[in-house]
């Protein structure tokens, strides 16, 4: 029984980090990054917006309201970022299933059917998403692609 038990211990405690995944996340560079190239789309494109960042959990890691964005857009620009993170889609893609008749994806955690919010995927997986509110639909997902294509050229 004692030479098991130690015979167990050793395979137990010989694991070491090399052993544990590794995974991609935003990292405050990143971060920045993206938020600079949004803002300057919204600029290019004369919209005071709100531009949100979140994990790939959703958890809040950047949010900045423009001057003259709706108080709204705080919220809006939270949920779709949520909402590109949690489903690994555009949260535009949201939006055209309740049109499509497809209501009882309102009850889904998360979900929110507006468009402006991407996910932020690097690899293929997602580590996060990142989201505008405050213009019309249109452009505040133009103004989340420019983050997101800002990211990736680095």
């Amino acid at each position: 029984m004692f030479k098991v038990l130690a015979v167990m211990l050793i395979v137990v405690t010989s694991a070491s980090a090399s052993d544990l995944p590794t995974r991609k996340y935003l990292g405050l560079p990143a971060i920045k990054t993206m938020v600079a190239a949004a803002e300057a789309k919204a600029k290019e494109l004369n919209v005071d917006v709100t531009i949100c960042v979140v994990d790939d959990s959703g958890n809040l890691l950047f949010l900045e309201k423009g001057d003259t964005a709706a108080l709204n857009t705080i919220q809006f620009a939270q949920k779709k970022a949520r909402h590109a993170a949690f489903y690994g889609s555009p949260s535009r893609e949201g939006a055209e299933a309740v049109k499509k008749g497809n209501v009882e994806v309102l009850a889904f955690p998360e979900f929110f059917p507006n468009q402006g919010g991407l996910p932020i995927k690097v690899d293929g997986h997602v580590v996060g998403g990142i989201a505008a509110s405050g213009a019309k639909s249109e452009i505040d997902e133009q103004i989340a692609q420019a983050g997101i294509d800002a990211l990736l050229k680095k």
